[in-house]
């Protein structure tokens, strides 16, 4: 339990944060004591930052648009997805549980080499993550976490494969002078082989640069993301991508931007819109 004194002394001492470890699902954290609104999205690095115990953040992509070209197998693909929220509960001050649907995805492919088509739309696959945040969370240059997840095969229409993958990503984010600050992302995955047979790992690495426009209102972000893999029928995977976060109201936040491949198994371009609401 934290004492009187120690809360007096936090509010009177701007350097002193309150000790909010005693905080819990069931016993949430005040409003006057949550941490700086933060979001995993829009951009591919993961943060490190949990959500406040007690309390849940939505975060979506209203509208994400995928279209291929470049690629290896000589079709040409377009992508629709609607609703794919994240849900994140903070379970302790440092703890957050995860669960990532994707509600509507419309493809369609078309192989060049004889003019057919292939539509499919449904559901996509249900992902559960775990977020250990292990220093930073409250203040200080660096912060880092652990984030454990795990696939669940439940897309419908053949939009995904059969079978249960997951990984470990590791998030860190560095403050940097100028208000620039720099979030970095090592991911180590755990997938199934492109043709059907047992699995491989693949790895991923990523940087994101983002910087206020205008203060604690408008943000801006420049990253670099890339993915190499141990499948022989897979490639290496790279993207350049920017986009804008925009504080509407104190918990509530719109996003939009775009992650351009730069190799022949990226995604050629992938525009979206966002939204996050905290609670």
């Amino acid at each position: 339990m934290v004492c009187t004194a120690t809360l007096a002394r936090a509010e009177e001492e701007p350097g002193l944060a309150a000790d909010k470890s005693h905080y819990s699902l069931f016993n949430p954290t005040p409003t006057g004591q949550m941490r700086e609104f933060q979001t995993d999205r829009p951009d591919q690095t993961e943060g490190p930052y949990t959500v406040d115990a007690g309390h849940l953040q939505v975060e979506m992509d209203l509208v994400t648009y995928f279209y291929d070209r470049r690629n290896p197998e000589h079709v040409t693909r377009e992508a629709l997805v609607v609703a794919d929220p994240t849900f994140r509960l903070g379970l302790l001050n440092d703890v957050e549980a995860q669960l990532i649907t994707t509600s509507f995805v419309y493809q369609e492919t078309r192989f060049r080499d004889t003019g057919a088509s292939d539509y499919r739309s449904g559901s996509g696959d249900t992902i559960l993550r775990a977020k250990w945040n292990l220093w930073g969370n409250d203040g200080g240059d660096t912060a880092f976490a652990l984030l454990p997840y795990l696939k669940l095969p439940t897309n419908t229409r053949r939009l995904g494969n059969r079978y249960v993958e997951g990984g470990l990503i590791l998030p860190l984010t560095v403050k940097l002078p100028l208000d620039f600050e720099l979030d970095l992302m090592t991911e180590f995955d755990v997938l199934r082989n492109g043709d059907d047979r047992g699995y491989h790992l693949e790895s991923a690495n990523s940087l994101a640069l983002h910087r206020d426009l205008i203060k604690d209102r408008l943000n801006a972000y420049i990253e670099f993301y890339s993915a190499v893999s141990r499948d022989p029928h897979a490639g290496p995977v790279e993207t350049v991508d920017t986009g804008l976060l925009l504080l509407v109201a104190e918990n509530v936040q719109l996003d939009c931007g775009v992650n351009i491949g730069l190799t022949r198994r990226a995604i050629n371009y992938n525009p979206f819109v966002g939204l996050t609401v905290r609670f």
